[in-house]
């Protein structure tokens, strides 16, 4: 029997719109791990079965190291899943990164330390691949799809996820970019190893917002130039995501593999 295809859209702001999701519905649910950062809206995109959540709630109201991304994950996996878009707001490391730039992750680099970051922590321990940790096939599809749109995007970046709230200091910053890390965010981790360990596919779009503090001729970043720039890219983000979801046409992965011989114990 063929997989249904089922997309997960995490932090999709602005695809709730009626006019985009069709027989839109909103659904509270609860998991093993407590209640996931929103409520739902669940619906189709292109004849697509679509699930939209908002990571830090519907009114950003919770604090990156506060999101209860085990519950966000399994949320989406019991609603049946297959794929996730997630979309992240993120600095840039690196000056060919323009604010507005588009960057399709390949690879991460952990540096939070108060985060659940995975289902198996009682009874039975999972030692999950993490080598190419974001989907390749749909990251594939949404770098295809970007170019075909003339965004300004790069097919590959490496995210460093801070715990966060706070920016990085200019020493962090220089440690980081000699870390070879094209851009800086506060969510992507644990959510990717989550979404592995929930055999789902998983990429980000990451929306390059400002410039990393490590320019010296140029002013730290500061939250009103964040979300001036986010403000700018949502409709691009939109407009891509609403095109890469009916090509989305692939049920057999090696991130719905892997954690089938990562379990021991139990």
């Amino acid at each position: 029997m063929k997989q249904i295809i089922k997309i997960g859209i995490i932090g999709g702001s602005g695809l709730e719109d009626p006019k985009i999701l069709k027989e839109a519905k909103e659904v509270s649910v609860s998991t093993k791990f407590g209640k996931p950062s929103s409520s739902l809206t669940t619906g189709k995109i292109s004849n697509v079965d679509v699930v939209i959540l908002a990571r830090h709630g519907k009114k950003h109201s919770i604090m990156p190291s506060n999101v209860n991304f085990r519950a966000n994950i399994m949320a989406l996996k019991e609603q049946g899943c297959t794929h996730i878009i997630a979309t992240s707001a993120c600095g840039s490391l690196k000056e060919e990164i323009k604010p507005g730039d588009l960057v399709f992750l390949d690879q991460f680099i952990d540096r939070t330390t108060k985060r659940d970051s995975t289902f198996y922590d009682v009874g039975k321990v999972c030692h999950i691949p993490m080598a190419e940790p974001f989907c390749p096939k749909l990251r594939k599809i949404l770098s295809e799809t970007a170019a075909e749109m003339k965004l300004n995007h790069h097919k590959k970046g490496t995210m460093i996820t801070i715990e966060g709230p706070r920016f990085s200091t200019k020493a962090e910053s220089r440690l980081y970019r000699q870390w070879n890390a094209d851009v800086i965010n506060m969510s992507t981790v644990p959510e990717v190893v989550l979404a592995r360990e929930a055999g789902i596919c998983y990429s980000v779009v990451a929306m390059s917002t400002d410039y990393d503090c490590f320019m010296e001729d140029r002013p730290p970043v500061t939250i009103e130039e964040v979300l001036k720039v986010m403000k700018q890219n949502a409709d691009n983000v939109k407009k891509l995501i609403l095109e890469v979801i009916p090509k989305i046409n692939y049920t057999e992965c090696k991130c719905q593999e892997d954690i089938k011989t990562s379990i021991i114990g139990g």
